[in-house]
């Protein structure tokens, strides 16, 4: 029944707008009474994202099934939840971006229900990282991190055609793991920053999405020292080598 008061309800915005299309007209053209849509959902905004809260409920699943070596690795995978969602109907992706885009009231809901998912991955990360010092500040930049990155990637892929995610989801799962590095911030190093690890290469797709390391491989756990710049200091055999060459 949720599916067809949702076809019904964007059949009608698409056709009418959603400002003056009623709940009224919702369920005279699904063929159910007011009682039904209230049963599924609270509002007329409600309507357009029929399927986040069922998303919730599978990431914060995802999120308690998981192990504790990653929990960088752990939030990036479980954000993917939420692009398979989109990716699995694109043609109704496509027409509630746009509908988001062309109505305020709709992008003001949409930011609440991206912010239920960025508090979802911050409390996951704060079980791990613990909520005392640099804990908590550190889960909550990375949890928003994480979101804003892959709400980029899913506007560039609505507005794209919706062609390529496979590729921009792993490009941001690498950067990630790239600079966030994995598990539990330890004691920092005096005169550097943090340690971090490189990022490994994709896997091929084996599975769903929840399963754990399903769509990539772990990254590479070689760790740089200092910042995820390039940069290195020189060893003592190249400084060697450049006085001979100056001299």
């Amino acid at each position: 029944m949720r599916e067809v008061l949702a076809q019904a309800a964007f059949q009608l915005f698409l056709e009418r707008g959603f400002e003056r299309t009623t709940v009224d007209d919702i369920v005279a053209r699904a063929g159910v009474g007011r009682r039904s849509f209230f049963r599924y959902f609270p509002s007329k905004e409600d309507v357009v994202f029929p399927d986040h809260e069922r998303c919730l409920a599978e990431m914060t699943e995802f999120l308690a099934a998981v192990d504790d070596s990653d929990p960088v690795g752990a939030v990036c995978d479980a954000a993917r939840i939420v692009l398979r969602m989109y990716a699995a109907d694109p043609e109704f992706s496509v027409q509630r971006y746009r509908l988001t885009r062309e109505v305020p009231g709709l992008r003001t809901y949409e930011l609440s229900v991206v912010r239920r998912y960025e508090q979802t991955l911050a409390g996951h990360l704060r079980g791990r990282f613990g909520a005392d010092g640099d804990g908590e500040l550190r889960a909550e930049v990375i949890a928003a991190s994480v979101v804003a990155a892959h709400n980029n990637g899913l506007r560039l892929w609505l507005r794209s055609g919706v062609q390529g995610i496979p590729r921009r989801l792993w490009t941001m799962r690498s950067i990630w793991c790239g600079v966030c590095g994995s598990g539990p911030p330890g004691p920092r190093p005096r005169g550097r920053s943090p340690p971090c690890r490189r990022p490994g290469r994709p896997a091929s797709p084996r599975g769903p999405a929840t399963t754990r390391s399903s769509s990539w491989s772990r990254p590479k756990g070689r760790r740089c020292g200092g910042s995820c710049s390039r940069s290195r200091q020189p060893s003592a055999r190249a400084e060697r080598v450049h006085a001979v060459r100056t001299r």
